[in-house]
C-alpha cells in the first residue's frame, strides 16, 4: 500500500492584503492541542502548534511569548477560537469566533472549490458541507473517532504516534475494530494483540476505525463526494489516517486535499475574523489579560479520600492482614502447581505450593505479544523448580488460554470467571460477593450455598474498568501507581459521575478546564470507575444487595484510591487480598492442584529453549463467511487456529456438528429459490421481520407470477454499500443492515422491491397484543426518504396487517391491481392462501424440529442452551456465529420460537404488547422447568425496548433459581468476551452440581 496523495491547498498561507501592514493574531485553545498563527497583511509570519497537556493558559501563554520576536511592540488585533478557548476569551474580553466558522473562513478564502471539510481535533469531530447551503455536523460528548482516540490506541500498542502511522503505511489487511468509541476499540484490539496479530495491521484498523466513525457517526446519511479537505492534526500528521479516508471514499488525487497547514486551519481563520474584531492590542497586554484569568474551582467535588495521612496507615494495616503465604522457592522441596493468567492487557503467573504458598509470581504488562512473555516466565519456572520442586501440573486462564495451552502444553485451561471464584473462596470461605475489575473487565459473582448463584459481566464496553485511569495516567506523564498515590489526599475530588469512560474524557478536559488539579482529577476518576461498576454492571440498589463478605481482586484493585472509593460508596469494609491482581492465577494454580496428576505435560526447559512461533493469517473456505483467521504455528510442528466463529475449522475430518436451530433455519430460508414468472422479479430484501415472513411473502408472490430475489445474506460487505445512507448512528445493527440489502437488490439489476409496513405481527395469543416494533414495523418509510436509488425504483412498501387475514386480501388487491392490471382479487385470495399455509408450514416445522432436537439432547446426554432473540437474529453477520460458538462447547442449540409453545403464556410484570417479547418470556419460563436447559439472551445495541425484556426475563429466570447471561452484540464482530460469558454459566452451572453433591 502507497500513502494516499492529497495537493496542498495552495494559497492557504496567504488571503486578501489589506492596506499598511495590518497583524492579526489568530489563538486555537483545542481540547489537547494550542495553536498561534500571526498574520501580516494576508502572509503567514508566525505560527506554533503544540500540546497543552491540560496546562492551557500556560502553554498559550509560552507560545506567544515567541510570537513576540514576529509582533514586536506593533499593534494587533487578536480573536481566539477552540473547544478550550471561549472561557479565556471571556475572561480576557478577546472577541471569540465558533471553531466552525473559523475553518469556513479559512476554506473559503483559499479558493480552492472545496465542497467539504472534514476536521478531526484532539476530541472534536466535524464535517462542513458548503456546497448545496452550508451545514456542519460535529461530534457530541464523545471523543471516539478523533485525536485522543488515537493517542490511546497508541499507548495500547505501545508505541508512539509516529511509530503508529509507519505501521499502519505497511498493512496487508484490515480487522474490524470499534468506531463508536475508543474504549469499546480496546476490547476488540486486545484480544488481536493476544492472538498475535500483526500490529500494522492493527494500527491500519484503527485508521479504518476512525473514518467509519467519520461516516456513520457524522455524515449520517450525507454522501461524502466532491473536492473534500481534509483538516485537523490527525489528518495532517497521519499518512495512514489520509490513506483510509482516500481510499474509503474513493477519492481522486483531485479530490482528496489534504493542505500543507491543515493542522493551522481554525487558527488562521481567527487570524482574519480578528482583522475586523476589537481594539488593538500589544503583547505586553495580551498577555497580561491572560495571566489575570482566575482559574475557576469545579463547584462539583466530592469527600476527600482520607483526611489525614494517620487514617491512610489505619486503612493500609487493615487491608495488610488479608494476606497469601509467600516462601522463597530456594528453601523448598516438594510438590508445585503452576497458575497462569493472560488478561486482556496483563499477564499473572503464580507457582504455588503444595499447601498454597507461592513460591514464584510474576505481573507484566503483555505488551502486545503474551507468548514471548510466557516463555520467559516458563523458563524462570522451571529454573525455580531445579531439581528440588516437582512440578506436577499447570493451569492457564484468560483472554489467552486457548494459546497459550496449545502454544505451551499446559495441563488445563478454565475460564475466568472459575479461576477467580476459586481463589476466592480458597482465600474467604464465606465470601457473598465478588467483584474484579481488570484492565478492560468487570466480573461480578454473587455466591450461595458455596456455589456462584449469579453472574455478571460488563459488555461490550470497558466503563469502570482500570485502563481508562492507566491511559490518562500516561496521557500526563505519569505511572498509573504515582497517579493514584496523588488522589489520596486530593482536598477537592471532582465529581465525574458514573459515564461511560470515553464521555468522562470530556468531563475530565471540563474540570481542567475549570482549575481542577491533576490530584483532584485523579481521585475523582478513581470513584467514577467505582461508580460505573456498581450502579452500571452490578446495578445494586443498596450495600446490602452485595452481603456481608464481600471480596474485592483485579489488578485496579491495587490502586488504594480505587480500594478507598469502592469501601466509601458501600458505606462498609471489604477485603482486598494482598494478591488482588494475581487471583486469576492463584485460582488457576488451585484447579491445577484439583487435577491430581502426578507429571505436568508443560513443555520443559530444554524445548522451551528451541520455541519458535510464527504467526499468520489465512481465510476459511469452509462457508461463505469467509472468517479471517489467524494459524499460530510451533517449532514443534503444532499448530492453533484462532478467529474462527465456529467451530468447523477445528473439526476433525468426518466429525459431526450438533443440532443447532439456528443452522437450521438459515438453511430453510436460502433454500427457497425463485422461479420465473409473468410478472417479472421482485425483490425482498433478507432483514429485519421478513426473516421470519419470507416463508409467507414468497409463497404470495410465486402465487401471483412473480419471480422473487432475495438480497443475498448479511456481510460486512453488504454492510457498507448502504453505510452511506444510514442517517442515524443509534439504531440496531440490523436496522442499518437493510440499507445494504437494498443496495444489493438494486445491484441485482431488481426494480421491483418489496418491503411492507407492517404495525402488528401474526397474532399468537401469548401477550396483551402482537405488535411490531416501531424501528420493524416502519423502517421502509425510513429507506424511501433516504436511500436515492430507490427513487430509479418501484419500492412498494404498503401498510398491511397479516394479522387479520379477510382485510389482508382486500388490502393487497387494492394495492397491487393499480400495478398489475391483471391480477384479480380471486387470485388474491388464492395466493393469500398459499402465504398463510406456507408460513403455517414454517412454523409447524420449526416447533416439530425444535421437539426433534430436544429429543437428541435427552438421549445423549447433552445440555441445551435458548439462545433467545428475535427472527432475524438468524443472521449470521448479526450473531457474529455465536450460535456455533455454543455449539462447539457441546451444547445444543435452540431458538425461542421453537419452546414458546411448550409452556402456558407467561405472567409478567409489564405490558406484554410485542410478538418477539412474549415469545421471550415463555422461552424463559420454559428453561425454568428444565436442569438440563439455559437461557441467552442477544440483545442489539441500540435496541430501547430491550431495556425492559432484560428485566424482565431476568426475573422469570432467577424466580426459579436460574442463571441469566445477556450478550449484547452490534456490527463488531468479537466473541471473545461471549465465550467467556457462555464458559462461566457452565462452570456456574457445574460448580452448583458439585455444592448439591457434597
Amino acid at each position: 500500500m502507497v500513502a494516499a496523495k492529497g495537493k496542498p491547498l495552495a494559497g492557504m498561507e496567504r488571503y486578501m492584503a489589506t492596506a499598511g501592514q495590518n497583524i492579526s493574531v489568530g489563538i486555537d485553545v483545542g481540547s489537547t492541542t494550542v495553536k498561534v498563527v500571526v498574520l501580516q497583511d494576508g502572509l503567514i509570519i508566525f505560527k506554533h502548534y503544540e500540546r497543552h497537556y491540560s496546562q492551557v493558559r500556560q502553554k498559550t501563554l509560552e507560545i506567544l511569548e515567541r510570537a513576540r520576536q514576529s509582533v514586536g511592540e506593533r499593534p494587533f488585533t487578536v480573536a481566539i477560537s477552540g473547544s478550550a478557548g471561549l472561557g479565556m476569551a471571556k475572561a480576557a474580553h478577546i472577541p471569540f469566533i465558533q471553531e466552525v466558522f473559523a475553518t469556513s473562513e479559512a476554506v473559503r478564502r483559499s479558493d480552492k472549490g472545496i465542497d467539504i471539510v472534514i476536521e478531526l481535533g484532539g476530541e472534536d469531530a466535524k464535517i462542513i458541507f458548503l456546497t448545496g447551503g452550508l451545514e456542519e455536523r460535529m461530534n457530541g460528548s464523545c471523543a471516539g473517532g478523533t485525536g485522543a482516540f488515537i493517542d490511546q490506541m497508541a499507548t495500547l500498542l505501545d508505541v508512539s504516534l509516529e511509530e503508529l502511522d509507519a505501521l499502519s503505511l505497511r498493512a496487508t489487511k484490515r480487522y474490524p475494530i470499534a468506531s463508536r468509541c475508543g474504549v469499546f476499540a480496546k476490547s476488540d484490539i486486545q484480544p488481536l494483540l493476544n492472538q498475535n496479530a500483526a500490529k500494522e495491521d492493527i494500527a491500519a484498523s484503527i485508521f479504518q476505525a476512525v473514518v467509519d466513525q467519520t461516516i456513520t457517526g457524522l455524515a449520517q446519511g450525507r454522501r461524502l463526494e466532491g473536492r473534500i479537505a481534509f483538516l485537523g492534526g490527525p489528518l495532517h500528521f497521519f499518512k495512514g489516517l489520509q490513506q483510509r479516508f482516500t481510499e474509503t471514499l474513493r477519492l481522486s488525487e483531485e479530490n482528496a486535499v489534504f493542505p500543507g497547514l491543515g493542522q493551522y486551519a481554525v487558527a488562521i481563520g481567527a487570524a482574519h475574523y480578528a482583522q475586523g474584531e476589537g481594539k488593538p492590542w500589544h503583547m505586553d497586554a495580551l498577555t497580561q489579560a491572560l495571566r489575570a484569568v482566575r482559574e475557576e474551582r469545579n463547584a462539583h467535588y466530592l469527600t476527600p479520600l482520607f483526611a489525614s495521612e494517620e487514617q491512610y496507615a489505619a486503612f493500609c494495616a487493615r487491608h495488610a492482614r488479608a494476606a497469601v503465604p509467600h516462601m522463597d522457592a530456594r528453601k523448598y522441596t516438594g510438590d508445585a502447581y503452576l497458575g497462569i493468567d493472560c488478561g486482556s492487557t496483563t499477564t499473572k503467573l503464580v507457582l504455588m505450593g503444595a499447601q498454597g504458598e507461592i513460591l514464584y509470581s510474576y505481573y507484566g504488562s503483555n505488551r502486545g505479544n503474551p507468548v514471548d512473555i510466557i516463555r520467559a516466565q516458563l523458563c524462570k519456572v522451571w529454573a525455580c523448580c531445579g531439581s528440588r520442586i516437582r512440578l506436577r501440573a499447570g493451569a492457564v486462564t484468560g483472554y489467552g488460554e486457548q494459546l497459550i495451552q496449545n502454544a505451551f502444553d499446559i495441563d488445563a485451561g478454565l475460564v475466568e470467571t472459575m479461576a477467580h471464584f476459586k481463589a476466592t473462596r480458597f482465600f474467604c470461605p464465606d465470601v457473598d460477593f465478588i467483584l474484579d475489575i481488570g484492565g478492560q473487565d468487570i466480573k461480578c459473582f454473587r455466591v450461595k450455598n458455596d456455589a456462584i448463584d449469579s453472574i455478571m459481566l460488563n459488555e461490550a464496553c470497558s466503563s469502570g474498568c482500570g485502563s481508562f485511569i492507566e491511559t490518562f495516567a500516561r496521557a500526563l506523564g505519569y505511572d498509573v501507581a504515582a497517579f493514584a498515590k496523588l488522589g489520596l489526599f486530593a482536598r477537592h475530588p471532582v465529581d465525574l459521575g458514573s459515564r461511560c469512560t470515553v464521555f468522562m474524557n470530556s468531563s475530565v478536559k471540563q474540570a481542567q478546564k475549570e482549575g481542577a488539579g491533576v490530584a483532584d482529577i485523579s481521585a475523582g476518576l478513581s470513584m467514577s470507575v467505582v461508580k460505573n461498576a456498581i450502579y452500571k454492571v452490578i446495578r445494586a440498589r443498596s450495600a446490602a444487595e452485595l452481603g456481608e463478605n464481600v471480596v474485592v481482586q483485579g489488578g485496579t484493585f491495587y490502586n488504594d484510591a480505587v480500594l478507598r472509593s469502592f469501601e466509601m460508596e458501600l458505606g462498609r469494609p471489604v477485603i482486598r487480598p494482598a494478591i488482588a491482581g494475581l487471583m486469576g492465577a492463584y485460582g488457576a494454580a488451585l484447579h491445577a492442584r484439583d487435577l491430581g496428576l502426578e507429571k505436568t505435560a508443560i513443555m520443559p526447559a530444554e524445548a522451551l529453549a528451541r520455541f519458535t512461533h510464527r504467526a499468520k493469517t489465512a481465510a476459511c473456505g469452509l462457508c461463505a463467511n469467509k472468517c479471517t483467521l489467524r494459524v499460530n504455528q510451533f517449532g514443534d510442528g503444532k499448530r492453533f487456529i484462532s478467529g474462527n466463529k465456529c467451530e468447523r475449522p477445528l473439526l476433525q475430518k468426518g466429525q459431526a456438528t450438533l443440532p443447532n436451530m439456528y443452522a437450521y433455519k438459515l438453511e430453510k430460508l436460502l433454500a427457497l429459490k425463485g422461479a420465473p414468472g409473468p410478472h417479472g422479479k421482485i425483490g425482498i430484501p433478507m432483514g429485519l421481520n421478513m426473516y421470519e415472513n419470507l416463508p409467507f411473502w414468497h409463497a404470495f408472490f410465486t402465487q401471483l407470477g412473480f419471480e422473487v430475489v432475495r438480497s443475498d445474506v448479511s456481510s460486512v460487505q453488504l454492510y457498507n454499500k448502504g453505510r452511506y445512507s444510514i442517517p442515524s448512528d443509534t439504531v440496531c445493527y440490523p436496522a442499518k443492515l437493510m440499507h445494504g440489502h437494498i443496495e444489493n437488490l438494486l445491484e441485482k439489476g431488481v426494480r421491483t422491491i418489496f418491503y411492507p409496513c407492517l404495525t402488528y405481527n401474526f397474532d399468537e395469543g401469548k401477550g396483551d397484543n402482537h405488535y411490531n416494533c416501531p424501528v420493524v414495523a416502519y423502517y421502509p418509510e425510513l429507506l424511501q426518504a433516504n436511500v436515492a436509488k430507490l427513487a430509479e425504483a418501484d419500492f412498494m412498501h404498503p401498510f398491511w396487517g397479516l394479522h387479520r387475514r379477510h382485510d389482508f386480501v382486500k388490502k393487497a388487491h387494492a394495492y397491487l391491481a393499480p400495478r398489475y392490471a391483471d391480477i384479480t382479487r380471486r387470485q388474491v385470495q388464492q395466493a393469500s392462501d398459499a402465504a398463510y399455509e406456507a408460513y403455517d408450514a414454517w412454523m409447524q416445522d420449526i416447533r416439530r424440529k425444535g421437539r426433534e432436537m430436544i429429543d437428541f439432547a435427552e438421549g445423549s446426554g447433552k445440555r441445551m442452551i435458548v439462545l433467545a432473540g428475535r427472527p432475524y437474529h438468524v443472521d449470521p453477520e448479526i450473531n457474529h456465529g455465536i450460535d456455533r460458538l455454543i455449539s462447539s462447547l457441546g451444547i445444543v442449540v435452540l431458538s425461542e420460537d421453537c419452546v414458546c409453545d411448550l409452556v402456558a403464556p407467561q405472567q409478567v410484570n409489564v405490558l406484554n404488547q410485542w410478538t418477539y417479547h412474549a415469545r421471550l418470556y415463555n422461552a424463559a419460563k420454559y428453561c425454568t422447568t428444565r436442569a438440563d436447559t439455559e437461557l441467552v439472551q442477544l440483545v442489539s445495541f441500540g435496541c430501547g425496548i430491550d431495556a425492559i425484556t432484560t428485566d424482565e426475563v431476568r426475573d422469570i429466570l432467577e424466580s426459579k433459581g436460574k442463571l441469566y447471561t445477556e450478550l449484547k452484540i452490534d456490527d463488531i464482530s468479537n466473541n471473545g468476551p461471549a465465550k467467556i460469558r457462555i464458559r462461566s454459566l457452565l462452570g456456574a452451572i457445574a460448580e452448583r452440581q458439585k455444592g448439591a453433591v457434597r
